[in-house]
């Protein structure tokens, strides 16, 4: 999972970072309110890990920020040394998914994580086969169907198409879909993700003609557009 986290505590976000990585995840470290609408208005994440008391604004602002201008509803986990119940409501009240109080416990935050995580994705995990007609997607055999009848596609192709469908309505940026599917940040360049979303939707034919859409969202990655009548249920 790719991860942003947001912490003016030099250490603590450091330790969170170690904890991630340990863990498999990937994560990028910011230390204010600004730095952060900056970041993620050009790149994407699974989940946001926020504080709440920031030098420049505070979490309640950063996380309304984040409800009203992220267009997917993102998980968004509060880590603060304010633990009242009172300031636990009110982040609850105002989107957050969790809210976990300093100082930060490793199995503990790393256990919140994952099942914040599992809610968050329960949908999108929930069969080994996704049916999205006219398209199949066997997550298991690696393969995608179109009509009934076998496409062609190379592994990478497959698990971007797999990581896509996953993602229905979802702005992707090509960082995210860089590690996602390549498993790295720098050393594969972008444009190998426009050449392979390119050849997908011409494979799959995600074109308006047939209702899907993959588009292309000026200056941050792409989107995949499912017919309006369509049920996403899976």
């Amino acid at each position: 999972m790719r991860f942003i986290v947001v912490e003016d505590d030099t250490h603590v976000g450091q330790l969170i970072g170690l904890w991630l990585e340990e863990s498999g995840h990937n994560y990028q470290l910011v230390s204010n309110g600004k730095d952060f609408m900056k970041v993620v208005s050009r790149e994407s994440f699974d989940l946001i890990i926020l504080d709440w008391m920031l030098p420049d604004t505070s979490g309640d602002k950063l996380l309304s920020w984040v409800r009203e201008h992220i267009d997917w509803p993102v998980p968004v986990i509060i880590v603060t040394a304010l633990d009242t119940e009172e300031d636990i409501v009110r982040g609850l009240t105002l989107g957050a998914d969790d809210y976990i109080a300093k100082p930060l416990r490793r199995k503990e935050f790393l256990a919140r994580i994952q099942a914040v995580l599992r809610r968050s994705h329960a949908r999108s995990d929930a069969k080994e086969i996704l049916r999205l007609p006219p398209y199949q997607i066997d997550c298991v055999a690696h393969t995608v169907s179109m009509d009934g009848k076998h496409v062609d596609l190379t592994q990478k192709e497959f698990e971007l198409a797999n990581f896509l469908f996953h993602n229905i309505g979802r702005v992707l940026s090509r960082g995210h879909i860089l590690e996602s599917v390549w498993g790295q940040s720098s050393d594969v360049h972008t444009r190998t993700v426009d050449t392979h979303v390119s050849r997908l939707r011409t494979k799959l034919a995600l074109s308006s003609e047939n209702g899907w859409r993959l588009s292309a969202i000026y200056n941050h990655g792409y989107r995949l557009e499912a017919p309006s009548d369509l049920s996403l249920s899976r």
